[in-house]
């Protein structure tokens, strides 16, 4: 019988994708000499013959990354969700990687598990996951194929779950906007987060907001409400706050496309920004500065995610299967929705 992939993949120590990209000559695959050689010299070996290489990889590599979103139409409503999509389908095209988007709209479990099966995928990069969502991602990373989460915690917080991760981190990004609001003067600070807090990103923002109130002293002013991505959720989310009747002079909006539907309730009921509530969001989406109320936000380079994102699974998939977690550190950008330190 003829030799296979998989056993050119054994022998050379590798996996099948890496003998795929080096036996059909992939550019820019960022595997090493050295490993090019051990695959060549494998299929040397077992007589593997180049000339059929590629119809004989093509059950085995489908040269595709799978991103997982939570739901397909996040996309139309999150300014920032859409710039990490659009920086990972540039760099896999820049890495002679095609892309499938998919979207697990609710069972996340089940969907994750019959696109990693499917065998239209060699990898995954899953964005923003539910913490419910670990152990699976975990068990599909250990069983069948290389996995990069974005928009989740490390694996400190993830405890007993092993797969890569990539992001910001949430928790001291989110502690570093209400610090800034403390250091004005603020001592009842609102929580908007921008999605349920069944997503790890959000419940870390929310986990920071409440870290730093506690530090300051001032968690028993803590009130908070969740919205879902869009400008208008925020704005609804808004007037649920206003409803409990809890007094807050200002507000941590856990990303900036919702913090534009908060601005909007607090002036349809009468509120000005800054000057009755300050503001700070998080993404520093494009909008941020030139929006009629500029926004001291938290930026967080989507661009370079989705990048990273990419390489952390090519890497995996040229054999380094060892978890990682990958931070790029976020930066607060002071504008004009907190203005002046409070003089009273």
């Amino acid at each position: 019988m003829k030799p296979t992939s998989i056993e050119v993949a054994r022998l050379a120590g590798v996996s099948r994708t890496t003998v795929s990209f080096v036996l059909n000559n992939v550019k820019k695959s960022g595997i090493s000499e050295a490993t090019r050689l051990k695959v060549l010299n494998a299929a040397a070996e077992l007589g593997y013959e180049p000339n059929a290489a590629a119809q004989s990889l093509a059950s085995g590599s489908s040269a595709t990354i799978g991103l997982v979103l939570p739901d397909i139409q996040h996309l139309y409503v999150d300014a920032f969700l859409a710039r990490v999509v659009a920086s990972v389908a540039e760099e896999s095209r820049a890495q002679n990687m095609k892309l499938l988007i998919e979207s697990t709209d609710g069972e996340a479990s089940q969907n994750y598990r019959r696109l990693a099966k499917s065998g239209r995928v060699d990898g995954l990069i899953v964005v923003n996951p539910r913490e419910g969502d670990y152990r699976e991602l975990s068990e599909i990373n250990r069983l069948f194929m290389p996995l990069v989460a974005f928009g989740s915690p490390s694996r400190s917080i993830a405890t007993g779950y092993e797969f890569s991760t990539t992001g910001s981190n949430n928790f001291v990004n989110a502690k570093l906007a209400v610090n800034h609001l403390i250091q004005l003067g603020h001592k009842k600070i609102a929580h908007i987060g921008f999605a349920s807090s069944t997503f790890a990103s959000v419940h870390s923002r929310e986990r920071g907001w409440l870290s730093a109130l506690e530090e300051a002293g001032l968690e028993q002013y803590a009130v908070k409400e969740f919205a879902n991505l869009s400008a208008d959720s925020g704005y609804q989310a808004c007037l649920r706050l206003l409803q409990k009747n809890t007094p807050f002079s200002a507000i941590f909006v856990g990303n900036d496309t919702v913090a534009f539907g908060v601005i909007k309730a607090l002036s349809d009921k009468g509120l000005k920004v800054p000057e009755d509530v300050a503001i700070v969001g998080y993404d520093d989406i494009p909008l941020a500065n030139y929006a009629p109320i500029r926004l001291t936000t938290i930026k967080t380079f989507p661009e370079e995610h989705g990048q990273k994102s990419v390489a952390m699974l090519l890497e995996q998939l040229n054999g380094n299967t060892a978890a990682t977690h990958h931070r790029i550190e976020s930066q607060l950008i002071v504008r004009d929705s907190c203005g002046p330190k409070l003089t009273t």
